[in-house]
């Protein structure tokens, strides 16, 4: 994203220009009417990376163009990151010019932070990160009140905790989650507590089991438990699993299993298809599943998922590539309507938009 794109008083029309395309896409599916969910116009962004360009005595915050891939462009300010990130951003740079020992071989920063002003920051170096690298990186960390990870190949230095932990209020409800550096989290935190307010709202009434598949974190998981008497899900990456099973128990939520599994492993298996050792612990049949939710990769759903879910009567969809969710719709229309559209503004000054749906079986 081009900062110079950033302009507060643009917002408003960029979102209403999103809206009338997602809306045209659609159309030929015959939705409702489109609510539309705004982002803060500034400082909406909780995660963020920046190279490190060194130039005679000098360090700067560096991003790159796509038609420019060699030639850096100096960040002094970031508008869209949240108000922890440029906060800390200035004071990460002057001690790095300061200490050599932060500077030296330096090629990238990653900042995680959360509403409540927690903050993770990553050094990443092209070095091996000794014992007086630790040091200095320990009084950095005091500095600062951030955690601090350095990283280089093969080599990962974790001086305190390598999560922060967010807290989202969901429709008046607070749910806490463990956000892990290098897992995937919504980059936007306040728009994401709309997502879920919305998610849970529409699902307030639905009776039996839910299905879940790309859990994540949980993030959606954790929420949406209490609409269902108990949520079977399904997550890949091992890191994802584990942080997931810590926010049901840091929520207090105890209807849930999860499996590690993709979602295409997982098709076969409940269609009997293959059996898991992974599943051995879970009783497939003892599940009334009435409801599927899917936040697929930009990729969206392959055809075998689609067909899966197409035998339930609701499915909750979120996306994140709204080609991909209309290329998805053309099939999952042939037995379900959309009851309910909404595109969610995650990534304010890009073409990109979070688009959600709910399907009912016709």
């Amino acid at each position: 994203m081009p900062l110079s794109n950033i302009n507060p008083q643009h917002y408003q029309q960029q979102l209403d220009d999103k809206a009338q395309r997602v809306s045209q896409l659609f159309s030929e599916f015959k939705p409702p009417a489109l609510e539309v969910y705004p982002s803060p116009p500034l400082h909406f962004r909780m995660r963020a990376e920046f190279k490190i360009w060194h130039k005679g005595e000098h360090s700067h915050y560096a991003m790159f163009k796509k038609e420019t891939p060699k030639q850096p462009h100096f960040i002094d300010d970031f508008p869209i990151g949240s108000q922890t990130i440029n906060k800390l951003m200035p004071r990460l740079m002057a001690a790095i010019q300061a200490e050599p020992l932060l500077r030296k071989r330096l090629f990238q920063v990653e900042f995680l932070t959360t509403l409540s002003g927690q903050a993770l920051i990553t050094l990443i170096y092209h070095k091996k990160l000794e014992q007086d690298w630790q040091q200095a990186a320990e009084l950095l960390q005091k500095q600062l009140g951030a955690g601090i990870i350095g990283r280089s190949k093969k080599q990962k230095l974790v001086l305190k905790d390598d999560f922060v932990t967010e807290t989202l209020d969901v429709a008046g409800q607070h749910f806490h989650f463990q956000q892990v550096e290098s897992g995937f989290t919504q980059p936007n935190a306040k728009v994401n507590e709309k997502m879920l307010s919305w998610a849970l709202q529409h699902s307030k009434h639905y009776q039996g089991d839910l299905l879940e598949l790309y859990c994540g974190n949980g993030n959606f998981t954790a929420v949406l438990a209490q609409n269902f008497d108990k949520v079977l899900a399904t997550e890949i990456a091992k890191t994802s699993v584990r942080s997931a099973e810590y926010n049901f128990n840091l929520n207090k939520v105890h209807n849930v299993k999860i499996a590690r599994m993709s979602s295409e492993e997982f098709s076969s298996a409940l269609m009997g298809e293959r059996e898991y050792r992974r599943l051995a612990d879970i009783d497939l049949s003892s599940y009334n599943i009435t409801t599927v939710l899917v936040d697929p990769p930009r990729a969206g759903l392959d055809d075998n998922t689609i067909k899966l879910i197409s035998q339930y009567q609701r499915i909750i969809y979120i996306s994140c590539n709204p080609n991909t969710l209309h290329d998805n719709m053309k099939q999952l229309s042939l037995t379900h309507d959309i009851e309910q559209f909404a595109i969610f503004d995650q990534f304010p000054y890009t073409d990109h938009i979070e688009s959600g749906l709910v399907l009912c079986k016709r």
